[in-house]
């Protein structure tokens, strides 16, 4: 697999790539996750615009898997990774967060945050394995905490979740 910046023109095929890895939550008793609606494509292409949109590309160049991230109280927050399930489980999500931590050291910036689901194991278990911490919620800094507040607005917060980081 390549990691290099998403394109624009592959901003529906980044949508389909989410819809598909949401798949596996309606496994797990979430079916609203499964059926929550990707970001729009003008959203998506201002992460482009950003150069904040990463692609991990198999053969033919097609996109496999994809990150996005914000910049967030001077660390980057990923915003969404996600594998399309027939590359799952060969170390593409990993991948993809090396290179983005890769990208963080050298513009400076000091960590990585995400917010994730506690008790899913594809989750903020497999992101303790890649040097996820979870920081407790009196330690959020104002935009995390203004993220985590979104997402209980959104319904999130009917299962437990929580912010990590991982410092570079």
């Amino acid at each position: 697999m390549d990691i290099r910046a998403a394109r624009l023109h592959e901003l529906p095929l980044l949508q389909d790539i989410e819809r598909a890895a949401g798949w596996c939550f309606r496994d797990i008793g979430m079916p609203e996750v499964a059926d929550d609606e990707p970001l729009p494509l003008d959203e998506l292409a201002g992460y482009c615009h950003a150069g904040l949109a990463w692609v991990a590309a198999g053969g033919g160049d097609v996109p496999a898997a994809y990150l996005i991230a914000d910049r967030v109280d001077g660390n980057l927050h990923v915003e969404q990774v996600s594998v399309h399930p027939d590359s799952s489980r060969r170390g593409i999500g990993r991948l993809l967060l090396d290179h983005v931590a890769d990208h963080a050291v050298r513009t400076g910036v000091p960590a990585l945050t995400l917010t994730t689901f506690t008790e899913v194991p594809w989750n903020a278990p497999y992101y303790a394995r890649c040097g996820f911490r979870l920081v407790d919620d009196g330690s959020l800094t104002p935009g995390l905490r203004e993220i985590r507040e979104r997402e209980a607005a959104h319904g999130l917060d009917r299962w437990p979740r929580a912010c990590m980081r991982r410092e570079l």
